[in-house]
Order: C-alpha cells, then sequence, then structure tokens
C-alpha cells in the first residue's frame, strides 16, 4: 500500500467534493483520518473509502451499504468478500430500480385514464352549455 497522504483540501480538489461533505463521512465513521494537531492526514485507504462512497451514492446505496462495502476492503484477499457483497448489491439495486420502471410505467397509464376521463366529462359539459 502506498505510503502517500492526503490533506483534506487534496482529496476535496481530487474527486470534486466539499470538505464539509468529507468531514460529514469522518463523523458518520466511513474515514479515520490522522491527525497532526488540527490537521487531518487521510490514507489511501481512506481515499478508496471516500470513492466508494461517492460510486455508493451515485448508484443509490445507503451510507449504511457503504459501510458495509468499506468493512469488507482487504486488498490482502483480492477484495473478494466485498466484490461479491457489491455485486449482490448491484442485483438488488437494479431489482428495485426495475420495479420502480413498472410502478412509473403504471402510474403513468393511470393519469392517461384519468386525463382521457377529464378531457370527456369537459367535452360533455361544453356540449351541454352549448345545446341550451
Amino acid at each position: 500500500m502506498s505510503t502517500q497522504t492526503y490533506s483534506i483540501s487534496d482529496l476535496s480538489r481530487e474527486l470534486d467534493i466539499t470538505t464539509r461533505a468529507i468531514r460529514f463521512y469522518e463523523e458518520q465513521g466511513l474515514l479515520t483520518p490522522e491527525r497532526r494537531g488540527l490537521e487531518r492526514i487521510y490514507s489511501p485507504r481512506d481515499k478508496v473509502s471516500l470513492k466508494l462512497i461517492l460510486r455508493g451514492k451515485r448508484i443509490g446505496f445507503s451510507l449504511a451499504e457503504c459501510r458495509e462495502l468499506i468493512e469488507l476492503y482487504d486488498p490482502t484477499s483480492g477484495n473478494l468478500k466485498q466484490l461479491n457483497s457489491m455485486l449482490a448489491k448491484i442485483a438488488e439495486r437494479r431489482a428495485q430500480l426495475e420495479q420502480q420502471m413498472l410502478d412509473i410505467h403504471q402510474m403513468q397509464l393511470e393519469l392517461d385514464t384519468a386525463q382521457e376521463r377529464c378531457e370527456q366529462a369537459l367535452a360533455a359539459t361544453l356540449n351541454n352549455k352549448d345545446n341550451r
């Protein structure tokens, strides 16, 4: 593992995230930087964890799910447990999204039906007024 370290501003700049967000993830126990006085010193592992959090957020994982994946990080084992867990979470998320798409399609059909009924009722009302 690299001995390179990062300041909070290094990570912020490199990953295009605010320092406030990085501190939030630290408060949540997802990052564990060393301290030199008041300065936070982030390790390559912290950087990997932060990348995993950001990727997880983009695909809809909760912070708890990100935490589970971070806890499984073990480069000495090739990260097999982490990768298998990630694949399972991806499959689960994909199934949720597919269900949401079905739900959205059903709602669109119901909206089409409601709109059509409203338009028919409006047309009938206007026809009745014109025939008076």
